[in-house]
Order: C-alpha cells, then sequence, then structure tokens
C-alpha cells in the first residue's frame, strides 16, 4: 500500500506543476492578448531576436511581415532565412508573410511599406531590429585597429531605423494609433564591445524618445527596449567558441533569455490600450516583463541587470 501512495503522491504532485503551468500560459495569454487583426513588420527576423519577436507576435494571432537578406541557407553561415521564419509564424497561428529586404537599401524599404499599405491597408506595429553586426565585434583591439567599415553598423542599425519609422508613421499617423519599438540594450549607457556599437544603441535609445515627442498628438507611441544575453543562433556559436564569455556578466548565460522573450512583452504592449503612458521611453525589457506579469517560455522570470550594467536615461514622455 505505501508504494501505491507513494505513486499517487509523486503523480499528484506533477498534475499540480502542469495545472499550475497551464494556468500561467492561460494568464499571460490574456495580459499579451489577441492581435488577430493586427499587422506588424519585424526587421531583422531570419533568426535571432528578430525571428524570436517574430514568432512572439505570430503566436497571439498577429499578421507579420518578415523582413531580412537571407532567402537561402547557403547565404549564411548560421541558420534561418525570411521564409523559414515566415513559414513558422503560420504553424504558430498567425500569418507570417516573409519580404526579402536589404536595410541599407532605401528603396528595398520603401517598396515593403507600400506592400503593407496595398495589402492590409493598416499598421500597427513596427520593431526597428534589423542591425548589421561586424564580423570582429567581440575580439580585443581599439577602434582604431579594426576597420572603418564597421561604420556600417551605423547604417543598418541607425539609419535604417530612421527610415523604417518614417514609413511606418506615413502609414500610422493617419490611423491615429500605433507602436515602434527599437530593440536596443544596457551597451546605451555601458561600454560593451567597442566605440561603434555603443554608439549606435546609445542613438537608437535617444531617436525613439524624440520620434514619441513628434508622434504623440497622433496617437502613436515609440520606446526603445533594452535586451541582455539572448540566446540566438550567434550568441550561442560565440559562447560555444569563448567558454571564458560565461564567466562575464553580459554573458553570464544564468541570465539570459530566449529570443521569444522580448516578442512575449512586445505583445503585451501591442494589447495595451494605455501605451501611450509609455511613449518615448528606454526600458529594460526583464522590467516591462515583470509590470506585465511576462516570463520566458520556459517560466522563468529573466532578471534585470539595472545593478550590474546602468539605468535607462530617457523616461516616458509623459513623466517629463
Amino acid at each position: 500500500m505505501s508504494e501505491l501512495v507513494k505513486w499517487f503522491d509523486a503523480h499528484t504532485r506533477l498534475l499540480v506543476v502542469f495545472l499550475k503551468a497551464c494556468h500561467l500560459k492561460n494568464l499571460q495569454d490574456d495580459v499579451m492578448g489577441d492581435l488577430k487583426g493586427k499587422v506588424a513588420v519585424v526587421t531583422g527576423a531570419s533568426r535571432g531576436i528578430g525571428k524570436g519577436i517574430a514568432l512572439s507576435l505570430a503566436e497571439q494571432g498577429a499578421t507579420v511581415y518578415v523582413t531580412g537578406r537571407t532567402v537561402s541557407a547557403d547565404q549564411s553561415t548560421l541558420p534561418g532565412t525570411v521564409g523559414e521564419t515566415a513559414q513558422q509564424c503560420c504553424e504558430r497561428g498567425g500569418k507570417g508573410i516573409a519580404v526579402a529586404v536589404d536595410h541599407a537599401d532605401d528603396q528595398q524599404v520603401e517598396d515593403l511599406f507600400a506592400q503593407v499599405a496595398r495589402d492590409q491597408g493598416r499598421l500597427d506595429l513596427l520593431v526597428n531590429n534589423a542591425f548589421t553586426l561586424s564580423s570582429d565585434l567581440i575580439e580585443p583591439g581599439g577602434f582604431w585597429e579594426k576597420p572603418l567599415s564597421n561604420w556600417e553598423m551605423v547604417d543598418v542599425g541607425v539609419r535604417s531605423n530612421f527610415v523604417a519609422a518614417w514609413h511606418a508613421s506615413k502609414i500610422m499617423v493617419p490611423q491615429r494609433s500605433g507602436l515602434i519599438v527599437a530593440i536596443s540594450g544596457y551597451v546605451g549607457v555601458t561600454y560593451t564591445y567597442g566605440v561603434v556599437f555603443g554608439t549606435c544603441k546609445s542613438a537608437v535609445d535617444r531617436m525613439a524618445r524624440d520620434m514619441a515627442i513628434e508622434l504623440e498628438p497622433h496617437g502613436v507611441a515609440s520606446v526603445s527596449l533594452w535586451q541582455g544575453l539572448t540566446f540566438t543562433e550567434l550568441a550561442l556559436r560565440n559562447i560555444e567558441r569563448n567558454p571564458a564569455m560565461k564567466d562575464q556578466v553580459v554573458t553570464n548565460p544564468a541570465i539570459g533569455c530566449t529570443p521569444e522573450f522580448p516578442g512575449r512583452v512586445i505583445a503585451a504592449m501591442l494589447s495595451d490600450t494605455a501605451i501611450m503612458r509609455h511613449s518615448g521611453g528606454t526600458f529594460i525589457t526583464a522590467e516591462l516583463a515583470q509590470e506585465y506579469g511576462i516570463t520566458d517560455i520556459d517560466g522563468r522570470q529573466i532578471p534585470s541587470l539595472r545593478a550590474e550594467r546602468g539605468a535607462p536615461i530617457w523616461k516616458p514622455i509623459r513623466e517629463l
């Protein structure tokens, strides 16, 4: 009899854990909201953070335009294409639309937003994630020891944000609604990897804030989100090749999140009818997740590194 009791007790505990997990998922689904009818553009979504965001939005029913340069597997040493991401968006329950876009090419970006306006007649969300990472980003050396071509991070990482937001705003302003999210990081105030990288992220934060001031009268919100370590394909490869990275605050796997985590937070923001209260602010994604009651896909609460890495400069414009 005692063995039967032990068996029953063990299985009861498992059932309780399962039911709690289901309850938590249902609660977070309610927070993130039903995004059916919402139209989003996520740039740089062949893989990495952009892909994770696209999948999280699609899971809530959104139509997601997935942009990126990679259309076939042989174009990159890392896995992922825009077509694969779009297909997975459809499998998640939303609608993924792959559009090959080089965000350094203004004409391609213009054509993208013309397609969105023509086919959907609206745009609810732009996530500016596309960023050209230099191949020597994590290698040691001063800025004068690295090629001037590293300035391309400004071209696709800062200028590209402005161009995409310029086109998105021409759709959002007349409809008097919309959300523009820039993906940034603690590097905005803390030295990380190099001069150009830090300059880019600081600029992105300020751009999001000043856009918010001009968009506020039109009911369109603009924010910047700080991501910490995210387990993208590139990050995982770098950590595998450089085990010492695990001992650094910036790249300690214990504080990392999946690429879908920021997407879950953005989904909650897109469903927030009072989102204008946040417009103009730079936010630590982990802290917004706590505000909205969001965890990572495995149920973990991702920690904020405010104390270790610094605090955002820009507050929402309504708090000024």
